[in-house]
This record gives structure tokens, sequence and C-alpha cells, in this order.
């Protein structure tokens, strides 16, 4: 007896991905990598957003392509605030609750995520130059190999 087999050949997507720490609001932070590192981030017109039958969430992304060496950056925001209503005997009840894009990763503020083939050098004095600003506490880089819930950097 034959055995057909299908192979699917998944593509993975080649991107260095970035933790941020700081207590900025993402308007500010674009503005300060933006000077510091020589891009243009920009606010993308629709943020990233996942639903669920009771709680919706939306989480900032700024955007810019580098033509020059064929990158993409996002910046991305790993927390976002749902507002919640319950009615309760005629009441209704407003909570809030705050959700994370990566859960494991639940201290980070902020993503950078480079698409495009880059080499550890190059990903390193990002990282530098990023750390030289003063209002951001740390930065550094993340396996995305590591992560549970990295599809929800796939877009």
């Amino acid at each position: 007896m034959q055995i057909h087999s299908l192979s699917l050949d998944v593509f993975e997507e080649e991107y260095s991905l970035i933790g941020i720490h700081t207590t900025l609001e993402d308007y500010k932070l674009a503005y300060i990598l933006n000077k510091r590192l020589g891009i243009k981030l920009g606010k993308c017109r629709d943020d990233l957003k996942f639903e669920e039958i009771s709680k919706k969430a939306s989480f900032s992304i700024f955007e810019y392509l580098d033509k020059e060496y064929d990158y993409e950056w996002f910046l991305i925001a790993n927390s976002a605030k749902i507002e919640t209503q319950t009615k309760s005997d005629e009441l209704l009840l407003t909570s809030e609750l705050k959700t994370f894009l990566i859960s494991e990763e639940k201290k980070v503020d902020f993503f950078i995520k480079i698409s495009g083939t880059l080499n550890h050098n190059f990903t390193q004095k990002i990282i530098a130059k990023i750390k030289e600003i003063n209002t951001i506490i740390t930065s550094y880089s993340i396996d995305k190999n590591s992560l549970k819930s990295k599809d929800f950097l796939t877009f």
C-alpha cells in the first residue's frame, strides 16, 4: 500500500524583537526613537485589535519602512486597557482591566519589531542607542522562539 503525504512549507517571517521598559506614552516614545535612531515611525491608521465575546483590546502600533535597507520597523504597545460593562439590578457597572499582547512578557511596555534579515551586531547597536535615552528604563533583545504567543506579532 502506497502512502501519500503532503508537505506544507510554513513561511516564518524573519525579524528581530526588542523589549522596552518605559513610562512614556506611545507617541512620545515614537518621537524620541525617531530622533535618536534616525527613523520615521508614524502611527498606523488602525491599531492592532483583538476581539472576544465580552472583551475588545486595541494595542497602538507605529510603523516605518526603511527602503534603503529593506527593513520594516514596528513599535507595538504590549498593554491595553479594556472596559467591561455589566448590568446589576438596573445599574450599569464599568470596570477597567489591563490585558497584554504578549502575556509572558508582562513587564515589557513596548516592543520594537524589525522585519528583515538583520545581523546580531545591528540589533545590539539599536539596543545600545535606545538604552542611552534617559526616559527609557531598559531595552533588550527578546528571543521570539521562546514566546508562546508570538503569532500575535505576525501582521
